[in-house]
């Protein structure tokens, strides 16, 4: 198969070039980065550079190809988070259309179905109902949990405050993946004709304070404890440090979704027959490596 991966080289597309590559399959690499087509080629991919909004360029690029990765590369930058997810989706859905694709399997989130109160992940929401508009085409949509890499964030406030602090935590369950357990999982959507609309992808479903637990024994601090702010205190916290209230408004409403169990309504109903192998252990050990330095 010839395979078109977007999202570049990053924590979801490099491993999934090199599975799909190791594969035997042909696989071309969007990227908007011309610095990264030695990078892609050099894992053996064909580089396409250019930007998903270019209907254009997309078109082009998947032009006889017989099955799309696509993703909406996160843009904090952009002033308004749904019109640039919706605007990538739209491109998607005109390319495939004008060559004939057969096979798309989309990164979504968990939380994507619902239309409101999630933050960012509305974003997710209207990506999906765009794509399922496309007829002739097997859409699957891949609903990931939280990032592991996402915690990453939370380094600083560690090392400052001596703990981890949003509003939500605690005895709150989360949806957790690594993206080397996204990529696997879309590697073997890919190579599929059909599949489910839906698939959830998860590393573990976890307490808040149980991840707290794993990576404060990574990195010598086994008392290390998740507390749950207010709304409000989280807000404060992050505008004080600067962060645009464009920014501010929506990551509240995503933490206030996962406090509430309305992220994991969905996910509850449809959980993942297999988890992904990387366990929060394993990523603490990760965490710890970043965390040092």
């Amino acid at each position: 198969m010839h395979i078109v991966i977007t999202g570049s080289l990053g924590n979801i597309g490099k491993p999934l070039t090199q599975d799909l590559v190791q594969q035997g399959h042909t696989v071309t690499v969007i990227s908007s980065n011309p610095d990264k087509q030695r990078e892609i080629a050099q894992l053996g991919a064909i580089a396409a550079i250019g930007k998903l909004e270019d209907v254009h360029f997309l078109t082009a690029t998947l032009q006889g190809k017989d099955a799309l990765f696509a993703m909406e590369p996160p843009n904090f930058e952009v002033p308004d988070h749904n019109e640039y997810y919706s605007t990538i989706a739209h491109s998607y859905v005109a390319a495939a259309k004008v060559t004939g694709l057969q096979r798309i399997v989309h990164l979504s989130s968990w939380g994507a179905h619902l239309e409101k109160g999630t933050g960012f992940i509305t974003g997710s929401y209207h990506a999906e109902q765009i794509l399922n508009t496309l007829q002739g085409v097997a859409v699957t949509h891949l609903r990931a949990g939280s990032f592991y890499t996402n915690m990453y964030s939370f380094a600083d406030m560690i090392k400052h405050a001596g703990c981890i602090g949003a509003n939500y935590g605690g005895e709150d369950r989360v949806v957790m993946v690594h993206p080397r357990d996204i990529a696997t999982v879309a590697a073997e959507e890919l190579t599929k004709q059909e599949s489910d609309r839906v698939r959830y992808v998860a590393s573990t479903d976890i307490t808040a304070s149980a991840a707290a637990k794993a990576i404060g024994a990574a990195i010598g601090k086994p008392d290390l404890q998740w507390i749950t702010l207010s709304d409000e205190e989280l807000a404060k916290a992050l505008l004080e440090r600067g962060m645009p209230a464009k920014m501010v408004i929506p990551l509240v409403e995503l933490g206030a979704a996962i406090h509430s169990g309305a992220m994991r309504s969905d996910y509850d109903l449809h959980p993942p027959e297999t988890m992904g192998t990387t366990t929060i252990e394993e990523f603490a050990q990760e965490f710890s490596v970043v965390y040092q330095e």
